[in-house]
């Protein structure tokens, strides 16, 4: 999707919102992934340059937003949805290499070229920032550039630990550390780790690309775990998972 037209999506600048007594706000203020994501760092005298350097953008399921090898233009922070990201071969074949949340910022570890692509799971909302704007941002917000340094350091460390995941575990290992990641994934800051239902809208397909297995492989696995009394497989893409120290001893090879 190089130079890729901006109406290919639905976008929106800067939002004013209505709040209690009729006061109004900027739509970053009331972001619901804002105090767990890089924005955070933003003060809330300081939220309007950040509401203004922002341009909220939808895209549909099974849409791609960042072509690997276009030129890196923009910056994406998700705000709802689940991105997928991946690699692509000389003769078309893609390999997935995880999948983003809410929180997530893409577009960090790039010079002037993406190094992945990345496309819509389900509807999938991102606040965009283009690169002129976020270098003004960095600028005049020093916090902001070393949080989006930690948020690198992320990503080299989940790379770090996919590489052990496909080199290493077996496929029963490679499922646990898989629902293990999504249910940690969707949890507050310093909420416990007490299981609950998962909502995995990636197909079985995508998360055996992911895991390096074939797709009868994940699904027997989570057949196996589902008679251990580890996990219950709900209608469409739900997973409950009913035992967190089942799935962390199975994940750490400890069987």
């Amino acid at each position: 999707m190089s130079d890729m037209p901006s109406c290919q999506f639905e976008s929106r600048p800067r939002r004013i919102v209505i709040g209690a007594g009729g006061a109004q706000t900027d739509f970053c203020t009331t972001c619901s992934v804002r105090p767990t994501s890089v924005c955070s760092v933003i003060g809330p005298d300081d939220i309007s340059r950040l509401s203004d350097a922002a341009v909220e953008t939808i895209i549909p399921p099974g849409r791609g937003f960042i072509e690997e090898g276009a030129p890196a233009t923009d910056f994406f922070n998700v705000t709802s949805g689940t991105v997928k990201l991946f690699k692509a071969l000389p003769d078309g074949r893609r390999q997935i290499t995880g999948f983003a949340s809410p929180g997530h910022f893409l577009g960090l570890a790039v010079s002037d070229n993406y190094a992945f692509g990345a496309e819509a799971v389900d509807t999938v909302r991102v606040c965009r920032f283009s690169r002129d704007k976020m270098a003004d941002l960095l600028d005049d917000f020093p916090k902001l550039e070393r949080r989006l340094l930690e948020e690198a350091s992320n990503e080299l460390v989940a790379a770090q630990n996919q590489m052990l995941l496909l080199g290493r575990k077996t496929a029963r290992e490679r499922v646990a550390s898989f629902l293990l990641d999504q249910m940690h994934a969707s949890q507050l800051p310093g909420q416990e780790s007490s299981g609950g239902r998962l909502h995995l809208p990636m197909t079985r397909g995508d998360i055996a690309d992911y895991l390096g297995l074939t797709i009868e492989t994940v699904s027997r696995t989570l057949s196996w775990m589902r008679s251990q009394g580890m996990i219950e497989v709900g209608k469409g893409y739900a997973i409950t998972i009913l035992s967190v120290p089942k799935l962390d001893v199975l994940a750490a090879g400890n069987t």
